[in-house]
């Protein structure tokens, strides 16, 4: 009977760890001009909680890379090739471009 008791003691802990994990998605961020300069990237794949919002991954982009914080104030940023705002709440696969301002002559 112990070594009953063993298996069903296993069985049930281990689920559990995994059961408190936080759901998450998984998108794509594209670097464009400044921006692919400060991170040495074009584009780099971001797994998220799930509900989290464009800011949300602008955060966590800005603490891989400290440099970004440069520019974040007159940034743009687009969601699947639109335009959005940083309270966009990103979705699994979604393609999020970080464009910086750019000059020209």
């Amino acid at each position: 009977m112990d070594t009953m008791e063993g298996k069903i003691n296993t069985q049930t802990s281990d689920p559990k760890p995994e059961g408190n994990k936080v759901p998450s998605v998984k998108i794509k961020v594209l670097f464009f001009a400044r921006a692919r300069d400060l991170t040495s990237l074009t584009e780099m794949p971001l797994e998220v909680p799930s509900g989290s919002s464009a800011d949300d991954c602008l955060n966590d982009l800005v603490a891989r890379f400290p440099g970004l914080e440069e520019i974040r104030e007159c940034m743009v940023l687009a969601l699947n090739e639109e335009y959005t705002t940083e309270s966009t709440i990103v979705k699994e696969n979604d393609e999020l471009a970080i464009i910086p301002p750019i000059s020209g002559g």
